[in-house]
């Protein structure tokens, strides 16, 4: 499965079904939609377990001996390839995708549009609940490739980095508050993370994001760091940059975390 790109769609994924060498296939939908109807021999991940849980960063990666349980009961292999999608436009795809990059694994792809696009295309679906073939495995989080406030900090400082704020207007202007402060990283460019979406084609990734980002003022000539409140709306803004080869990670604290701790700037 290595020839498969990152980004995959309905129809190549579809011959793939029911062979020997069928890729990993992770649903991160609702519990509901996924019962309703998804691909056929996917697994079903409750998006939560990607997620630390705890207060005041909720959306912080969650701890190792979380994420071992989780890829373990994936059945989860250095060799595995995996193929992410959920009911969103990829938000927690993203999220997924971004978690394996933190423990260094590099064969996955994005289903490109999720369960929307597999849907509109009208191909098959099962309510079938999909029991994976579990095996036991370690994982190991990069402490280097997980993005903190001092390398946040530090960026700023040198002015290496540009900060992709994936949340919504009203929060980045700090009309919206749902943290201690308000406001957004100083320097951040606000690109609300739907406006990457395709509405007229079942949300894929727009065809010129690249322009589209460009025209924000983001063009991949800078390391980017991506965040939104959490780190969920932003795994697809992280998932897009990916996609256009850029250099780009994801603060997992998010604002959450920089909103409600004492000594980090804000700008409004």
């Amino acid at each position: 499965m290595s020839s498969l790109p990152l980004i995959v769609e309905p129809a190549e994924l579809l011959p793939l079904l029911g062979e020997s060498n069928t890729p990993l296939i992770v649903d991160l939908s609702s519990e509901a939609n996924y019962r309703r109807g998804h691909i056929p021999g996917a697994v079903h991940v409750p998006p939560q377990m990607l997620l630390c849980n705890r207060p005041p960063a909720p959306g912080r990666i969650a701890p190792v001996e979380q994420l071992n349980r989780l890829f373990t009961y994936l059945g989860l292999t250095p060799d595995t390839h995996v193929i992410v999608y959920d009911d969103e436009g990829g938000g927690w795809a993203g999220r997924f995708i971004w978690t394996l990059d933190m423990i260094g694994h590099s064969r996955y792809s994005y289903l490109n549009g999720g369960l929307h696009a597999w849907l509109s295309a009208e191909l098959p679906v099962t309510s079938e609940v999909e029991d994976p073939q579990s095996k036991p495995i370690e994982v190991e989080i990069s402490p280097k490739r997980l993005v903190e406030i001092p390398d946040i900090l530090a960026g700023l400082e040198s002015d290496s980095i540009q900060i992709l704020d994936a949340r919504s207007p009203a929060e980045y202007s700090g009309e919206k508050v749902l943290t201690q402060k308000a406001g957004h990283i100083p320097g951040a460019i606000n690109v609300e993370w739907t406006e990457l979406m395709d509405r007229h084609n079942s949300l894929r990734i727009r065809a010129d994001a690249s322009d589209y980002l460009a025209s924000r003022g983001i063009t991949g000539a800078k390391r980017i760091v991506t965040h939104c409140q959490s780190h969920h709306r932003s795994g697809f803004t992280y998932l897009v940059g990916k996609s256009l080869g850029f250099d780009i990670d994801a603060y997992h604290g998010s604002w959450s975390e920089w909103g409600n701790h004492p000594d980090t700037p804000v700008e409004v």
